[in-house]
């Protein structure tokens, strides 16, 4: 389900890009939704609703849920920009946290989704994460689930998967 590409030097290895792909029972347009729509998002994976204006240059970004808040974390949680949007198929955002000052210090990356309707009659959604100059975010994106609120891009499309398909999230 995840592949990466890695820059080796003689000292360290570091991934730039992680590719992470998913066979959902879903039409496209119930994929897209799932992603763009601020009803759906605040459903599946960390649960913080997500709002798009889904035009070139418009707003990308996710809210903190109740929890998130009073853990202390910002309101807004992620931004970016919307670079592409082609629905129900296609949505590339830049991707910034604003979970502290070193994380918001990293910069912007690159996230793309792609939806492909497959010849079987299911979609297959890729999630591509350019992580060029984030060794932080890249660490944590490829992170296992953990209860303290670890599981990255795997943890989200799974529980996206699980919603869509059977009306429930992995957790309940």
């Amino acid at each position: 389900m995840t592949q990466t590409a890695t820059i080796q030097t003689p000292t360290t290895q570091t991934a730039t890009t992680q590719i992470f792909e998913i066979y959902i029972k879903a039409d496209p347009q119930k994929i897209w939704d799932a992603i763009t729509d601020p009803a759906w998002t605040a459903r599946y994976g960390y649960q913080g609703r997500a709002e798009f204006d889904l035009r070139a240059g418009g707003v990308a970004r996710h809210h903190a849920n109740a929890q998130m808040r009073q853990m202390g974390l910002p309101e807004v949680i992620i931004d970016g920009e919307v670079l592409e949007s082609a629905p129900p198929h296609r949505l590339v955002t830049t991707y910034r946290w604003l979970f502290s000052e070193e994380n918001k210090a990293e910069g912007f990356t690159r996230v793309t989704w792609e939806i492909v309707v497959t010849t079987a009659g299911f979609c297959k959604l890729t999630v591509t994460h350019d992580l060029a100059g984030a060794p932080m975010m890249a660490r944590a994106i490829s992170s296992d689930f953990s209860e303290q609120g670890g599981g990255g891009w795997s943890w989200i499309l799974s529980d996206l998967k699980s919603l869509l398909e059977t009306g429930a999230t992995l957790r309940g």
